[in-house]
């Protein structure tokens, strides 16, 4: 899943959980997807930080 997606995702998410129209147990199953989100989220944005620093580092040949 690419970054938009998850973020896209995540924001539905909060949508519902604030609601507050949903089961305890629906909400935490929403909950637990969030946080799935939210990393992969952060990990797609951390590849992506390298990529650039790597990008910015003069190279010694």
């Amino acid at each position: 899943m690419n970054f938009e997606d998850s973020m896209e995702e995540l924001s539905s998410i909060v949508q519902k959980l604030e609601s507050g129209e949903l089961s305890l147990d629906e909400s935490f199953t929403l909950y637990e997807r969030g946080v799935q989100l939210a990393k992969n989220g952060h990990t797609i944005l951390n590849d992506y930080e390298s990529r650039v620093e790597e990008l910015k580092t003069p190279n010694e040949n």
